[in-house]
């Protein structure tokens, strides 16, 4: 019976809709064409009250009878007392509806057409349709309304951003008054683009467009809170690192949506658990998250206990066997790197033994096709790692300037210089209890993140000798500075990455104070953004992302101010693009 209810109450539309052929009168082409434009203007207003929460007149443009029908994937409802009758507030976060069309049926009816995506605790793509219908009056109404969820694999439809100032990450010129196609995720034209009929326009007038930001040193496996890090901080009485951990895999679009929000689709994770490697696959087959190189367990010459009973992230190089077993463990994964924490600055460190352990990794590595990376902040360590041929430096050399013999080392290694400047303010502040949110954008923090850091200063207090602390940790972020200074002028590549994840340094949020940080050193706007992108995609492995050309991947972001003016601009996000998924900065925020 409900079927032939639902047959006989669709049968009621007939007279909404057309008649037959042979009985339909002329349908000029004006007329087609003040149709559309009639009912397209309806159309927007009907999204334009979802977007305002403006339920008095979203309900304005319903068909006011019992012959409205309203289809999604919960089946057919029927009737305006039911619509009007539901939950005043059952808005979604966010509603981006795009390529809205609409096609004239017969005299006053109209069928259209558009893209949304709607956030509500997740996010969802989807289309949606609409008939609408003439009244007497003039005004038109829905009478049919449909939404269907699209497939997770279905392919983002086509966007072309017009109107900006692109500044592509290559280090040349801005394009003025240039536009961006994006279609199956990819850059399909930069510059002077035809825009097909079936690309939704979005004016970027005032904008400027640059490639997606990528921090090139970054770990999923810390919170960025002394939970992840017990040897920095121990509050596992409080916070057990285990269940710390098992939330960290089971939950990193929490990381990924922070790095959304703040501009960056691209991270390389250059150490830690095994489950890290599983995140690149994940990550790649989703738009809500940053691409993702991991290097897996970290093969570190010390043996460091910061592991869980099931897995470890730092496995102990002890010898040249356990190192060349290590190292093959992990090219069996097909990781993007083999990482060493090269730690020699015990008193009597056995540095015949450190070589010949860090070249076991090396050679296993050259083995496998795959990049030595190094944790190598002494100047003798990180020469060493140079010899050695290192490819990555994932941090500052901060012990002593470095010389002319690190540079010609460096550039006959090919080497790339990740500073992490920040990264030990981070420390400082968890030490002194004193966490310190400028130039954080903390919206882009999730709120359990946002939380613990707000615990910092209420921490017990502790007997660290602080006035010492700060003096050393000022030593090393001058020499660190200086040699940053000297490594890019003399053309050694240099990319922007935070080592996020550390205590109080935050996901996503942290990339601006890096950026920031790599100016002062003297770096130029232009300089500090082609760290961040291209050199940082070269640092991660990948040639398909940190430049705007045709045949990238679309990862970009749409800025409300120049970057090369300053660096701080670098904040102004209004729009992120990744894989060709345009969101609005909005709605990747926490609230």
């Amino acid at each position: 019976m409900n079927i032939l209810r639902a047959l006989a109450a669709s049968l009621a539309l007939s007279s909404i809709l057309p008649a037959p052929a042979s009985a339909q009168p002329a349908y000029p082409a004006a007329q087609r064409a003040r149709d559309s434009a009639e009912a397209l203007a309806a159309f927007r207003g009907n999204i334009g009250a979802i977007h305002a929460r403006d339920r008095a007149t979203y309900l304005t443009f319903y068909l006011q009878s019992e012959r409205l029908a309203r289809t999604g994937p919960g089946g057919v409802s029927w009737g305006y007392q039911g619509m009007a009758g539901g939950d005043p507030n059952a808005w979604p976060d966010t509603l981006i509806a795009t390529h809205a069309e609409v096609v004239p049926l017969a005299p006053g009816v109209v069928y259209g057409a558009y893209r949304y995506r709607v956030v509500q605790g997740g996010s969802q793509r989807g289309v949606s349709e609409r008939v609408l219908v003439k009244q007497p009056d003039g005004s038109w109404k829905v009478a049919v309304s449909t939404a269907f969820g699209s497939p997770g694999d279905a392919p983002v439809p086509a966007f072309a951003l017009t109107g900006a100032t692109v500044i592509d990450g290559t280090g040349g010129a801005p394009l003025r008054d240039a536009t961006v196609v994006m279609r199956n995720g990819r850059i399909a034209c930069v510059g002077r683009c035809e825009v097909g009929a079936d690309v939704h326009t979005i004016d970027a007038r005032g904008k400027w467009i640059i490639p997606g930001l990528i921090d090139a040193h970054m770990h999923y496996s810390q919170t960025g809170w002394a939970d992840g890090r017990p040897d920095a901080e121990d509050v596992r009485a409080r916070f057990p690192y285990d269940s710390t951990v098992a939330h960290l895999e089971a939950h990193p679009e929490l990381f990924q949506r922070s790095y959304l929000c703040s501009g960056v689709t691209g991270t390389f994770d250059v150490g830690g658990y095994p489950w890290t490697w599983a995140l690149r696959d994940r990550a790649e087959r989703n738009n809500a998250a940053p691409r993702v190189a991991a290097a897996g367990p970290l093969l570190s010459t010390i043996d460091h206990w910061v592991n869980t009973p099931a897995q470890r992230q730092f496995v102990y190089a002890s010898n040249d066997s356990s190192t060349r077993a290590a190292a093959r463990m992990v090219a069996q994964y097909e990781s993007d790197a083999v990482k060493v924490w090269y730690l020699a600055d015990a008193p009597g460190a056995d540095t015949a033994h450190l070589k010949t352990v860090l070249r076991a990794a090396a050679d296993e590595a050259r083995r496998a096709g795959i990049p030595l990376i190094v944790h190598a902040t002494g100047l003798w360590e990180a020469k060493d790692a140079l010899r050695a041929g290192a490819r990555l430096l994932v941090h500052s050399v901060q012990d002593q300037p470095v010389d002319d013999e690190f540079i010609q080392l460096a550039r006959q290694a090919g080497a790339i210089y990740t500073p992490t400047l920040t990264v030990a303010q981070g420390y400082l502040q968890l030490y002194g209890r004193d966490f310190d949110e400028t130039g954080l954008p903390m919206e882009c923090v999730d709120p359990a993140t946002r939380a613990k850091a707000a615990r910092t200063d209420s921490l017990p207090a502790n007997n660290y000798p602080m006035a010492r602390i700060r003096q050393s940790l000022e030593r090393e972020r001058l020499i660190m500075v200086d040699n940053l200074r000297r490594v890019h002028a003399a053309g050694i590549p240099v990319a922007m990455g935070t080592d996020a994840g550390n205590p109080l340094t935050l996901h996503g949020a942290s990339v601006f104070r890096e950026m920031e940080a790599m100016a002062a050193a003297g770096m130029s706007p232009m300089e500090v953004l082609v760290a961040s992108t291209r050199t940082a995609a070269m640092a991660m492995g990948r040639d398909s992302i940190g430049t705007l050309r045709p045949g990238m991947a679309a990862d970009l972001v749409v800025l409300d101010a120049d970057p090369l003016e300053n660096v701080r601009n670098l904040r102004a996000i209004r729009l992120v693009a990744r894989g060709g998924e345009v969101w609005t900065r909005r709605e990747l925020e926490y609230r």
